[in-house]
């Protein structure tokens, strides 16, 4: 006998409690298969370069941590307190005009103002792309992510180029018969490089959540009486300034985490924790080197704590399925409510479009210009040249290519499921629930340089395990580093809309008979898949630029990446260089272009 659906009544009660106990144990079984990844993929490197810090020649002590936290180059005048000098007299030293913040302190301070500046330059653009509809809007709001993944040794380049004392800024000034500036080597270069990279990032997060709000409950409360303002600030940025608070806590643990850009443009006076973390480990000073990377940690496991703290606090429990209209640009009746945001979107477009394109501009004009400022290709003739011709140990431009996608595919592909297990175990309600998600979001306070030095010195270097020795290429090594970068940002991109879906349409599922795993599998995800989209294409640009972690562990020519390639040949020859930057530019922006126009705003919400 058989049913309405045609299926065998005898079988269907053992086949069906048997799919149901697998989808029920699933959900288990891939969070325990995830923990396991990041014990191996992360937590275990990082904690064998780590516990050199208070492991000393087979001896456990703090000595490191007491030298270091005493020490004024570091903790400026907060060492002094730890020292155990008065609390007053500490307080009065910092408040004086000749105080000293030390290393860590400085790189707090530069992270705050880096912040500050990223979101006062990302906000405008997350307006402009939510709320207006123009021709290239889908394409500009793609490209948004492409400086943030831009490696950041080809971005200190452009910024040369752009902001030096014979940079594309001077000359512009100097035609329209204005002094010269030169911001290298300056606290503000180091901001608005900054700033060049995590505004967009800014934009994108809180773009996303602008373009969630629900239209109707705005209609609502305008039915009410609220006007347009009220309206805004009751219903509109409740929804909104989550997002905000993500892109500024991830630009404070990125800022507070930099290394290349301040080395470029700020130079040693002006040098970060990173600098000195990488200098330390260059030195072989690795006990002191984990002791100041774990004082980083602590300090950008903190922020994120916090903030993760206030996200469990101040989540929305419901958001529609409609979003809000987008107005035209160009409005239809130029009426003064209408014509001033747009002439101040305007003047926000000059602006932005110094920071963001004049970078990229020099870079490109870099690559096409010769040494007596006339145009040529020789830079391009270059690569081709050492494609044919170079030798095996030199870097040639195909295989860094091939590599840097590759790798970026295999990243992906490991990212993307662990992302999506650990957004669903950070939105269920459980207690502990803001520790898990802080453990989850660990790789974004680590320093780059200690997970590559982790990840080759055990699974490259090869570790014993029962008797066996477990070894894998400096590739494999990469594209695991490249996995544990990218996944923390398929989570904060896919969390918001599973904890911000309508709760009563999982209810509904789960009472007509649905497990859990169904559940996700076939109400949550596809509601989310936007998201889980731009979770993939952060996943994949982020390997793409991806270059701390990689210059250690390259260790061959066959694992060289194109960032890593841009590093070699700037060490030799500035030209080239810009002609491989220019190149990795147009394949991150393809790529991530490409792989949003696969879903993106097609498909789900």
């Amino acid at each position: 006998m058989t049913d309405d659906g045609g299926r065998t009544g005898g079988r269907e009660g053992p086949l069906t409690r048997v799919r149901d106990a697998i989808e029920t144990r699933s959900l288990t079984a891939l969070a325990v298969l995830t923990s396991a990844a990041l014990v191996v993929a992360f937590y275990y490197p990082t904690a064998t370069v780590l516990v050199e810090a208070v492991v000393v020649d087979g001896a456990v002590t703090l000595a490191v941590f007491a030298e270091i936290l005493t020490d004024p180059f570091y903790f400026g005048e907060l060492a002094r307190l730890l020292s155990g000098e008065s609390p007053g007299v500490v307080a009065r030293a910092l408040l004086s005009p000749d105080r000293r913040l030390g290393i860590v302190g400085f790189t707090a301070y530069q992270a705050l103002l880096s912040t500050v500046a990223s979101v006062a330059l990302g906000l405008p653009a997350a307006y402009l792309l939510a709320r207006f509809e123009f021709p290239g809007r889908k394409t500009l709001r793609s490209l948004t992510i492409v400086p943030f993944v831009l490696p950041s040794i080809m971005v200190a380049v452009g910024f040369v180029a752009t902001f030096g004392e014979n940079g594309t800024l001077n000359a512009v000034l100097t035609s329209l018969g204005l002094p010269p500036v030169n911001l290298l080597f300056t606290l503000e270069a180091v901001v608005i490089a900054h700033a060049f990279y995590n505004a967009p990032l800014v934009a994108r997060v809180t773009t996303a959540a602008w373009e969630s709000v629900d239209a109707s409950a705005v209609e609502t409360a305008r039915s009410l009486g609220a006007g347009p303002v009220r309206a805004f600030y009751d219903v509109v940025a409740p929804q909104v300034y989550p997002a905000v608070l993500t892109g500024a806590a991830l630009t404070f643990v990125f800022t507070f985490g930099t290394f290349p850009i301040v080395l470029a443009l700020g130079g040693f006076q002006l040098a970060t924790v990173e600098v000195f973390v990488y200098r330390l480990v260059r030195d072989l000073s690795y006990a002191e080197a984990a002791a100041l990377a774990i004082v980083e940690l602590v300090i950008s496991l903190g922020v994120l704590l916090a903030y993760l703290r206030y996200e469990a606090r101040r989540s929305t429990t419901t958001r529609g399925a409609r979003p809000l209209p987008r107005r035209p640009l160009v409005p239809s009746t130029p009426t003064l409510s209408e014509l001033l945001p747009r002439v101040g979107l305007g003047v926000y477009s000059i602006f932005a479009g110094v920071i963001f394109l004049a970078p990229i501009a020099s870079m490109v004009l870099a690559s096409v210009t010769g040494g007596d400022g006339a145009l040529t290709l020789d830079h391009y003739r270059f690569l081709i040249e050492r494609q044919q011709t170079g030798a095996a140990f030199q870097v040639r431009p195909w295989p860094a290519i091939r590599n840097s996608l590759a790798f970026a595919a295999a990243a992906t592909l490991l990212a993307l499921p662990m992302g999506v297990v650990v957004a669903v175990l950070t939105t269920r309600r459980y207690r502990g629930r803001t520790l898990v998600d802080a453990a989850a979001m660990a790789p974004l306070a680590v320093s780059g340089i200690i997970v590559g030095l982790g990840l080759l010195r055990g699974l490259v270097f090869g570790v014993e395990i029962a008797g066996w020795r477990i070894a894998a290429s400096g590739a494999v090594a990469i594209v695991v580093a490249h996995a544990v970068a990218g996944y923390p940002f398929v989570v904060r991109t896919v969390s918001p809309g599973l904890s911000g879906l309508d709760r009563s349409l999982i209810e509904s599922a789960r009472a007509l008979g649905a497990s859990r795993a169904r559940v996700i599998r076939d109400v949550e995800l596809p509601l989310v898949w936007p998201a889980v989209v731009a979770g993939a294409a952060f996943a994949f640009a982020i390997s793409v630029g991806e270059f701390t972690s990689t210059v250690v562990l390259a260790t061959g020519a066959d694992a060289y990446t194109m960032p890593v390639a841009i590093e070699r040949f700037i060490g030799r020859r500035l030209g080239p260089a810009t002609a491989m930057g220019v190149v990795l530019l147009v394949v991150t922006g393809l790529s991530f272009v490409v792989i949003e126009r696969l879903g993106g705003e097609t498909r789900g919400l």
